[in-house]
């Protein structure tokens, strides 16, 4: 499957503990690929203890040891996780999270790509771990009420509680990512609410750019 190819994008899903890394590096490198990028998280970086991002920490480490380039890419929290309140920004203009006053710099998933992209096709990358922000802090509440100005509508924003939003992740998360993506949202650590250096040679994107390509979902 990589015949032909001298750099692979590697991305598991979930925390990755059922990825095999080793093999597929294994097999990548029998297939003549010299350099991988592969997408992380930040958590990595920042709570490598955490049962929720602990096997994505693992992964890194036989990304340093394979041998091959290798460029780390550790993204904060995406845009692109306002999705989730698409639903109800839609019947009830209204959005519903924990930790409304909480701010974190997201990243538009349009930027990791770009750096992807680089970081696969560009020297000046390898062995370099490039941690992946937006332009700013934002909070839910912030966001909500730019969806409402997007929309020209007014958007509720309804307060949960970790409890609340404990029980809602749950029914399409597993536990220990829900706790551990809690636990970022809610208690972020310096380096997490930290705008990491420009790495494009501009500005990253800030959720209103997200939000303007995106709008659809929302009406």
């Amino acid at each position: 499957m990589v015949d032909g190819a001298d750099a692979l994008f590697l991305l598991v899903s979930g925390a990755g503990a059922h990825v095999d890394g080793r093999a597929v590096l294994d097999v990548a490198k029998a297939g003549g690929v010299r350099r991988v990028v592969l997408l992380s998280s930040q958590a990595a970086g920042t709570r490598p203890g955490s049962p929720s991002h602990a096997p994505l920490r693992v992964l890194e480490e036989v990304v340093r040891d394979s041998g091959l380039e290798w460029v780390i890419l550790r993204p904060g929290g995406f845009h692109s996780n306002a999705y989730a309140w698409a639903e109800m920004v839609r019947t009830r203009r209204t959005v519903a999270a924990p930790f409304g006053d909480v701010g974190l710099p997201l990243v538009d998933p349009a930027d990791i790509a770009e750096v992807a992209a680089a970081a696969l096709r560009e020297d000046g990358h390898a062995g370099r771990v490039h941690v992946l922000t937006g332009p700013g802090l934002s909070t839910p509440r912030e966001r909500a009420a730019e969806i409402g100005r997007a929309l020209g509508e007014p958007v509720r924003f309804a307060e949960q509680t970790r409890e609340e939003a404990r029980a809602q992740m749950l029914t399409f998360m597993p536990e220990p990512v829900a706790d551990g993506t809690l636990a970022i949202i809610g208690e972020p650590t310096d380096a997490e609410r930290s705008v990491s250096p420009d790495i494009l040679g501009r500005p990253a994107r800030p959720f209103s750019d997200w939000l303007h390509r995106h709008l659809a979902a929302f009406r």
